[in-house]
């Protein structure tokens, strides 16, 4: 990245803004994001004099192999498309070994900037704007991709009120898989907005994940709260496979029955539950849904209490950085925890049946014994740091209300 020179422009047009640098042919006017990977500016063209937005690699990442083909992805998946909903890629480059990708300029505010602002949406507004992003994935997904990120953050609204989805860094192809970036096991995207089968493997997903986070994006809108707040992603996703999370109109009855039952089924935990599609996603939002009975189908009624009561379970351990947490969930969703592959050593996990304990080795307790019997990777002996953990002192999560 060139800096600009010294010399000041003796002849400066009305709306002239001293550039900040130059990359490849664009004079940078300013930084407009700033993310993981990199910053994105505002930039004018000096052979046209259009303005675009650069997305400039890090040169922290410039090097990682990983990370640059899935900048480089990004380009080959957005500028495949000409799309009114699809943020456009117009070039992909490098100046001085840094990689930058030229998008189209959006000009308004990314869809979280607008919720941290101004909080939560009016029902049919933010209905307006998640059905044009639902064209751009339903777009997406007739090109047998999916797009793995779906989240406010991810959204352009611009001042004329136009959605656009961008970020296309994580898309992967449906029939071929996604070039070997994701190992199996490994999930990529935002825990808060994933679906939970996202956790496990990433190269599984299909459009039902990103439909959840659609459903999820909406939720976000309409109740101002994010869904799932939980300190780790294991306790995001024991919460995720349960349901566990408050319904919209709980959070903000002014919402229709239609609508929150039309999130709660994008949402449910189980894929199947959820609509096949974008489009009916949106069918349901708006009423013109084919299932009958949408509001109280009883699969989605999360409300009535007609099953048994599952005994909770609180299961302490030792993260990566040494830090103890606890998490809390039925026998159910802690064994499917260890079955889908998100936990796998048994003998670094305790349970107890109170967050105060006493926390005790799964192999104790009869519900589990089979896990710890099975699973239990040889030579493996449990974390010393958890079977001090007894009894549980100030643990870094606290149980989430039900």
């Amino acid at each position: 990245m060139k800096n600009p020179s010294e010399t000041p422009d003796p002849i400066k047009p009305q709306g002239y803004v001293q550039p900040l640098g130059k990359i490849g042919q664009y004079d940078l006017l300013k930084k407009i994001a700033e993310g993981g990977m990199g910053s994105i500016y505002m930039a004018r063209s000096t052979k046209d004099k259009s303005v675009v937005a650069i997305k400039v690699m890090s040169p922290l990442y410039v090097h990682n192999p990983v990370l640059l083909k899935r900048f480089e992805q990004e380009y080959k998946v957005a500028s495949k498309f000409n799309h009114p909903n699809l943020v456009r890629a117009l070039e992909f480059g490098t100046d001085n070994e840094l990689p930058f990708l030229v998008l189209e300029f959006v000009n308004g505010e990314s869809l979280g900037a607008i919720i941290n602002k101004q909080g939560k949406f009016e029902e049919l507004e933010g209905i307006k704007i998640i059905a044009q992003v639902a064209k751009a994935l339903n777009q997406v997904h007739k090109d047998k991709l999916i797009h793995r990120d779906v989240k406010p953050d991810n959204i352009l609204v611009g001042k004329n009120g136009v959605a656009k989805l961008t970020d296309l860094g994580l898309v992967k192809e449906i029939l071929v898989g996604d070039l070997n970036l994701t190992r199996s096991g490994r999930g990529l995207g935002t825990p808060n907005f994933m679906a939970p089968e996202q956790f496990r493997d990433a190269k599984n997903a299909d459009i039902r994940c990103d439909i959840y986070s659609l459903g999820a994006t909406l939720y976000t809108m309409l109740t101002g709260e994010l869904p799932y707040k939980s300190v780790n992603p294991l306790e995001t996703w024991m919460k995720k496979v349960q349901n566990d999370l408050p319904t919209p109109r709980e959070l903000n009855p002014r919402i229709s029955e239609r609508t929150d039952w039309a999130i709660r089924r994008a949402m449910d935990s189980d894929p199947d539950i959820r609509p096949s599609s974008c489009r009916e996603f949106v069918e349901d939002l708006v009423g013109k849904s084919t299932r009958k009975s949408t509001v109280t189908t009883p699969a989605l009624d999360k409300t009535e209490a007609k099953q048994p009561i599952e005994t909770i379970w609180f299961m302490s351990y030792i993260d990566d950085q040494g830090k103890q947490h606890v998490v809390k969930g039925t026998a159910k969703a802690i064994r499917r925890s260890f079955k889908d592959g998100i936990l796998e050593d048994p003998l670094k996990y305790k349970l107890a049946k109170s967050v105060e304990g006493p926390f005790e080795e799964m192999k104790v307790f009869p519900e589990f014994r089979d896990l710890a019997v099975h699973l239990t990777k040889p030579n493996s002996t449990p974390n010393s740091k958890t079977q001090s953990a007894d009894p549980v002192p100030n643990p870094t999560s606290e149980p989430a209300k039900t």
